[in-house]
């Protein structure tokens, strides 16, 4: 039976939000056919707001849910393949790869088996719903679209060592919110299924299944120790952990982001297969209508291999569509009022569900995001993607890495009550000039306190200088923040008008 004290939503349960309830479907790998989707339509018509949206783990999200989801719609979902075959795991957070797993022309090894693998050992094995909620796993093929800046308790990332595809082993260890760390381990690729299975049975031996708040995975690590949780995990297998030694030569993994590296699934791409094309299309705050699923659905199932693939970044791809049929499949795309072009704003904004579906939010982040955008679109057009981030609240649940720009929901108190308002905060907090406690997880602290009606021209200024300032159309804007000092960013962004 599932855990009374899972504290994340699932598909199997429904979770309270301020919109209504709140069901989260997780899709291992973010891959899903072209019956799924249709499903997955009628559910958010039938039982909530008549939308999905795409969290940064490649789940799907059901919002306003006002009645239950019945038990024989549930089982449907199951038997086509939609949720774990078994509930009792169903909480544990969704598996994450590569969204161009096995389409990667740069890639080194396809990870769809190995999230399948993984997920197929979680089904069988209920007792891992006695970890918390919030285990999880990562595997990174070494393409072009990485996954390796994700927040994950374990990840395995390949490499090539003398011509060999290994991985290396990652832990996620030290201060929250940085991403995973090499332990210097690599593995075969048959390795990876029973080196994960004893990462995880060590991991339930120190977790407590009668507790509440169930331990995660870092505090472990923080409490124990790496080497001897790796001890332990060796003695579960019966066989020692391979350390990369010095003379082997090896392509490096790099564990962050290249600039605008997270966009480069957006818009067109060739796949590793001759004459297909995957598509990456851009969904506002990664939303996505029950006719606009319908439609992607039917366009996957015209004109490509019938599935549709989400990304970590809130968006998804169209894939295996031949040469001939592109410029039908974007006509098709822009009908369903989509767009595939990085340089749309919505390609790299992103928000919470806010005021209107968490309590702890101070704005409605969703909505100010939409106006912010809507207003930049006709007053700054950029070369590439700028990523901005709206939290409303310092949890930040939307976005647990560095953005471009953050906007951090305050209140604020004036003679005529409170009302919503935003720090706003820019570039790498490690130059050490940020304010408060917020600003290692957001980066430097620009503005306080800016008014919704503020914001969009502040925000179109801020974007217009960089366009204008910026050294060449490669610089990201936080390359360009990070150049100068905060006191020098104020005065300079006050400049256009």
């Amino acid at each position: 039976m599932l855990s009374g004290f899972a504290l994340c939503p699932g598909l199997f349960y429904d979770t309270p939000a301020q919109d209504g309830m709140l069901s989260r479907i997780r899709i291992p790998g973010g891959i899903l056919d072209s019956k799924q989707c249709h499903a997955i339509a009628d559910i958010a018509e039938n039982y909530g707001g008549g939308y999905v949206d795409i969290t940064n783990r490649a789940n799907l999200q059901v919002r306003e849910i006002r009645s239950g989801i019945n038990a024989a719609v549930l089982e449907d979902l199951q038997n086509i393949g939609i949720g774990s075959r078994n509930f009792a795991v169903d909480h544990i957070r969704n598996i994450m790869t590569s969204p161009t797993a096995g389409i990667d022309p740069q890639e080194l090894i396809d990870t769809r088996p190995f999230v399948q693998d993984w997920e197929n050992y979680i089904a069988a094995h209920p007792t891992l719903s006695g970890l918390s909620a919030k285990f999880s796993v990562c595997f990174d093929g070494g393409g072009k679209v990485s996954v390796c800046d994700r927040l994950n308790d374990i990840m395995f990332a390949a490499v090539l060592i003398d011509g060999r595809v290994y991985f290396r082993l990652y832990l996620s260890v030290g201060v929250k919110g940085k991403p995973p760390i090499d332990m210097g381990i690599v593995l075969l690729p048959e390795s990876c299924l029973p080196v994960l299975a004893a990462l995880a049975d060590v991991y339930l031996n120190y977790t407590d299944p009668n507790s509440r708040r169930k331990l995660r995975l870092r505090d472990l690590l923080n409490n124990l120790g790496c080497e001897r949780y790796l001890q332990e995990v060796e003695q579960s297998l019966g066989f020692k952990l391979t350390p990369q030694t010095s003379f082997l030569e090896f392509s490096p993994v790099v564990v962050g982001e290249s600039v605008n590296s997270k966009y480069q699934h957006i818009g067109i791409h060739p796949q590793r297969q001759p004459g297909l094309f995957y598509i990456g299309v851009v969904l506002p705050l990664g939303r996505l209508e029950s006719h606009q699923m319908r439609g992607l659905a039917d366009l996957a199932q015209k004109y490509g291999s019938g599935t549709l693939r989400l990304t970590p970044w809130q968006n998804l791809l169209l894939t295996d569509i031949s040469e001939r049929s592109l410029t039908d499949v974007k006509s098709e795309i822009a009908d369903l009022k989509l767009d595939i072009s990085a340089s749309n704003i919505n390609s790299g904004l992103v928000a919470c569900s806010g005021k209107k579906g968490c309590a702890a939010s101070a704005t409605d982040t969703k909505g100010d995001a939409l106006a912010l955008a809507k207003y930049l679109e006709t007053h700054v057009s950029l070369n590439h993607p700028v990523h901005i981030h709206f939290s409303g609240c310092e949890k930040s649940c939307a976005q647990h890495s560095h953005s471009d720009i953050t906007l951090l929901g305050v209140t604020l108190e004036s003679d005529n009550g409170t009302f919503g308002a935003y720090h706003i905060y820019v570039g790498d907090s490690l130059r050490g000039e940020a304010i408060g406690d917020s600003s290692q997880k957001f980066g430097r602290q620009l503005y306080q306190y800016v008014t919704v009606a503020e914001l969009p021209v502040l925000l179109g200024q801020m974007l217009q200088t960089y366009k204008i300032q910026c050294r060449n159309p490669d610089e990201s804007f936080g390359e360009f923040v990070n150049r100068y000092e905060i006191a020098q960013l104020q005065p300079l962004f006050s400049q256009v008008s």
